[in-house]
């Protein structure tokens, strides 16, 4: 029998490994991993990954500057050290994550991205095999924009929970967008007491449908990569999306699953899905006034910035107590 996972793979959706402990992402094949702080975090943690924590201090104690400046260094190198394993893993890309708090300074994002992208290619590693992974702020997707079109640097717009936020990432030539499923059920059952819902009719998986719907209507070209899955039900219901990002307890799971895996979403199916093509990328306060009308897009964007801002200053904290 074929695994549900094999299955999903059949579709024609790109298996991706949402995970920063690589010992666990060779056994699923996947094409390319996402990181981001928090799976840094729980990985750096970890024993078995001590050898790449001390290679970016010994690394951050040779660095010029205040200890502040010492342990940026060091984080800095520590998501590379990540990154540069996972890659001897998989054949495709990794995303490696711009810190939280930047995200809503543009030229702060640029600069630290072409910083993350030197440091790749001091390790031998070149640029195509990178997506730096933005926050989808206003600030964001510029600095993406121009990453992309003045430096040919591939982005992952993370933390994108509304229609506008996709639209404008499309408009702006992004490389992926990173739309995510489980934290916009999470909001809707938070809302609605509990409410159980069944896949088909998951908030998250219906947004992302319509975002996969609209790019292939209008002839986007940037992926669309599901992201935070709570479930295999969320996964299977978004089965043909261009990619889909996922942890390695559900990665298992699927594996093991020998149920079927239908394709769902399909690019000569989309145009059935009538909408107007909108822009949004180059007027601030049009885009600005339509994401403050999503209430849980807002809700989601904010709580996940402060998330990944606490989860990298713990990180920074584990680091500074070592250079110490």
């Amino acid at each position: 029998m074929v695994s549900a996972l094999d299955a999903l793979k059949q579709t024609g959706t790109v298996v991706v490994a949402d995970s920063g402990d690589f010992n666990t992402i060779a056994e699923y094949k996947p094409q390319d991993a996402t990181t981001n702080p928090s799976l840094i975090l729980a990985a750096a943690k970890s024993d078995a990954y001590a050898p790449l924590v001390n290679a970016a201090v010994e690394y951050g104690k040779k660095h010029d500057g205040s200890l502040e400046d010492k342990v940026e260094a060091t984080l800095d190198r520590l998501l590379v050290e990540f990154g540069k394993e996972i890659l001897k893993i998989v054949p495709g890309r990794v995303s490696t994550e711009v810190d939280a708090s930047l995200s809503f300074d543009k030229q702060a994002t640029i600069n630290k991205a072409l910083h993350l992208i030197n440091l790749y290619k001091e390790a031998g590693i070149d640029k195509d095999r990178i997506l730096i992974k933005i926050a989808s702020t206003w600030e964001g997707i510029q600095a993406a924009r121009e990453l992309e079109s003045k430096h040919d640097i591939h982005c992952n717009l993370t933390l994108l929970f509304a229609q506008v936020q996709a639209i404008a990432c499309a408009e702006a030539g992004i490389t992926l967008i990173s739309p995510f499923v489980g934290r916009i059920l999470d909001y809707y059952v938070a809302k609605n007491g509990g409410k159980k819902y069944e896949s088909h009719e998951d908030p998250g998986v219906l947004s992302v449908t319509k975002i996969f719907n609209y790019y292939k209507q209008h002839g986007y070209k940037t992926i669309v990569m599901g992201a935070s899955f709570r479930n295999i039900g969320e996964i299977k219901e978004l089965a043909g999306c261009d990619y889909l990002t996922i942890s390695p307890s559900l990665l298992k799971e699927l594996a093991a699953s020998e149920e079927p895996v239908e394709q769902k979403l399909k690019s000569e199916e989309a145009a059935n899905d009538k909408m107007e093509k909108v822009s949004f990328v180059d007027d601030e306060a049009k885009f600005r006034f339509e994401f403050n009308e999503d209430e849980m897009a807002v809700s989601k964007l904010s709580e996940g910035i402060r998330k990944f801002a606490a989860d990298a200053i713990v990180l920074k904290d584990l680091l500074k107590a070592k250079l110490q």
